[in-house]
């Protein structure tokens, strides 16, 4: 009895700790770029990036960095840069947007019926007239990738495109 308790609260963890995990915010392709980056900079091949190995890699590129310029770049991360560090502090610059709920939930106020649809012609025009104005040719840009079939723009797709890349519109086609 106690065998299927224990078994019961290892399956409900194990659930929790993958919705924490860095690796799950990248797909494989991601993560082996990462590795081959991060194996670029740990010049000395110990696993971990140091002070040193940042000056390396920079001087390799022709850079002279000033000490405090590396240990700015080595105390953004709490503790010792291994790779699953290094994977979480991308994966904090890379995600630096708003989570993607906040991003459509913007989107949604203008979406009264609640259909994940706004009419292109008025999006353009809110992002022309309010808040932080778009001008016209910033809001050309935005549509060129966005997901807009007969004049709607689809701010769900949308709001995954710009999260995750275009993987989503690519794989429609």
């Amino acid at each position: 009895m106690s065998s299927r308790k224990t078994k019961g609260k290892t399956t409900k963890k194990r659930a929790t700790r993958a919705t924490s995990n860095v690796f799950a915010m990248f797909d494989q392709a991601q993560i082996q770029e990462f590795k081959e980056a991060f194996n670029m900079i740990d010049q000395d091949r110990d696993g971990f990036i140091s002070k040193e190995d940042l000056h390396d890699m920079l001087a390799s590129l022709g850079k002279n960095p000033s000490d405090v310029y590396l240990d700015d770049m080595i105390n953004e991360a709490p503790g010792p840069i291994n790779f699953t560090m290094f994977l979480t502090l991308f994966g904090e610059r890379l995600n630096g947007t708003d989570p993607e709920e906040v991003i459509r939930n913007a989107f949604a106020c203008f979406d009264e019926e609640g259909t994940g649809i706004i009419n292109e012609d008025r999006l353009r025009e809110l992002m022309m007239s309010m808040g932080d104005r778009f001008t016209e040719d910033e809001v050309d840009e935005m549509f060129r990738e966005a997901p807009i079939r007969s004049g709607l723009f689809y701010y769900s797709e949308f709001t995954k495109i710009l999260k995750h890349g275009k993987k989503d519109k690519e794989d429609e086609q």
